[in-house]
């Protein structure tokens, strides 16, 4: 009788886990990825549905739909609660999963240094519900402005606070930024949309400190020519739903977006390993944690080193690579074959769009900036897209968007921004010359 296919259970579907599944097709395993959505979505272009470029299915696909010819793979949508290494069991909601070998790719959430109570005034960018609550935010920040005839609140709503000058926050508040100046202007009557402030606030001496520097300063002046205000060596303090405070100062703000850090998700507390100041779990050689070489942990989730003693960065194109890294050494074991040797990370660049025709880009020795930056990063972002619909999609809301300065993605349908609508409409201020809801009279 044939012995059984080792299991092997992937703790989320990102880019590193979703990769190991899919690198693990051809080997005799059977593999079950567990996660708490049932889609994948392309984390770098969260933002654009932030600020409604794209809508969320342009972005995300389900994962069984991904891995649907995947003959050895099993998809459970499931939270992962626990781990227990000694019995090799995995505790996802109601059901537990027993191992051979587990990858563990949970991935990150937001770092707000020591300060939790920030999350909800300061939400920051990881998943789909981020993307579309801080849509929620922004345009309802121009809804409210219409519909207030104070004039220090309306510049309250229609000043935009970004925290963090990574390339999230960079590519944030440009595109706030071109919403405000390009895409509103026109659709509102008791505001003017270009009055609106955008300000990116970064602890650090520059923006974009893995950038070199000179791509760094042509992305500050490009969102200075935006209109963005770019405030370095600035400290947030505090957060609240009104605003921020800095080192001495206050910025009055109806809307923060937060991009100043990541922490790990609790996958090292599972584990009860070591872990560094962000929670990531230190990985070995090959990706295991110490004495356990049946458990590997990549992505955001791992505190790894390459094969020149460099820390690998939390970004996706290392992620994926952990991810089929992993596959090739579950996959040489499972056949009896010589595993590969230590994982050796292969940086691929750096991008950042800032706007409309403006990007940077670092290719080794390579520097782009401007039109061509910004064509060679919408090109690699579509490329690695999934799925031939979704990289016409995007490709052609792009071009619309470029050509027309609109954007298609502008509607507030949430369930809590109708919450938060019928709240305003309970209150007793009303538009200038109408009644409110209390004055009417009754049916």
């Amino acid at each position: 009788m044939a012995a059984a296919a080792p299991k092997v259970v992937i703790v989320g579907a990102g880019f590193g886990g979703l990769t190991a599944a899919q690198f693990l097709a051809k080997a005799p395993v059977d593999v079950t990825v567990v996660d708490r959505h049932n889609f994948h979505s392309f984390q770098p272009l969260l933002y654009q549905v932030a600020t409604a470029a794209l809508s969320p299915a342009d972005i995300a696909w389900p994962i069984r739909s991904i891995l649907r010819r995947q003959a050895n793979a099993t998809v459970l949508m499931a939270d992962v609660t626990g781990i227990d290494p000694a019995l090799r069991l995995v505790q996802a909601g109601d059901v537990t999963l027993s191992y051979d070998i587990l990858v563990l790719a949970t991935g990150a959430t937001h770092s707000y240094f020591g300060h939790p109570e920030w999350a909800s005034a300061a939400p920051g960018l990881k998943q789909i519900e981020d993307a579309t609550r801080i849509r929620r935010k922004v345009l309802l920040a121009f809804e409210r402005a219409e519909t207030t005839d104070d004039g220090e609140e309306q510049r309250r709503l229609l000043t935009f606070v970004v925290v963090g000058g990574g390339p999230t926050g960079v590519e944030m508040a440009g595109a706030i930024a071109e919403v405000a100046h390009h895409a509103l202007p026109a659709e509102f009557r008791r505001i003017d949309p270009h009055a609106a402030r955008v300000i990116l606030i970064e602890a650090g001496p520059r923006i974009l400190p893995t950038f070199p520097e000179d791509l760094a300063a042509y992305a500050q002046k490009a969102l200075e020519r935006m209109g963005v205000e770019v405030l370095t060596s600035a400290r947030v303090t505090n957060c609240d739903e009104r605003g921020v405070d800095l080192e001495g100062t206050r910025i009055e703000t109806g809307t923060i977006v937060w991009a100043a850090g990541v922490v790990a998700s609790p996958a090292g507390e599972w584990l009860d390993v070591e872990r560094d100041r962000a929670g990531r779990v230190k990985v070995g050689p090959d990706l295991t944690i110490p004495g356990h070489p049946e458990i590997f942990v990549i992505g955001d989730t791992a505190a790894a080193v390459d094969g020149e003693g460099k820390a690998v960065p939390g970004i996706a194109p290392a992620a994926k690579q952990m991810g089929r890294y992993v596959a090739e050494v579950i996959a040489a074991r499972a056949s009896n074959r010589p595993a590969p040797g230590p994982f050796r990370y292969r940086h691929q660049g750096d991008l950042a769009t800032i706007g409309r025709k403006a990007a940077v880009v670092k290719l080794g020795k390579l520097h782009l900036t401007g039109f061509i930056g910004w064509m060679f990063w919408g090109i690699a972002h579509v490329y690695f897209l999934i799925g031939l619909r979704n990289r016409a999609v995007v490709a052609f809301s792009w071009l619309w968007n470029y050509l027309t300065y609109q954007r298609g993605a502008r509607l507030i349908v949430d369930s809590a921004a109708n919450a938060e609508n019928m709240q305003r409409r309970d209150s007793p201020v009303a538009l200038k010359g109408q009644p409110s809801r209390d004055q009417l009279p009754s049916a």
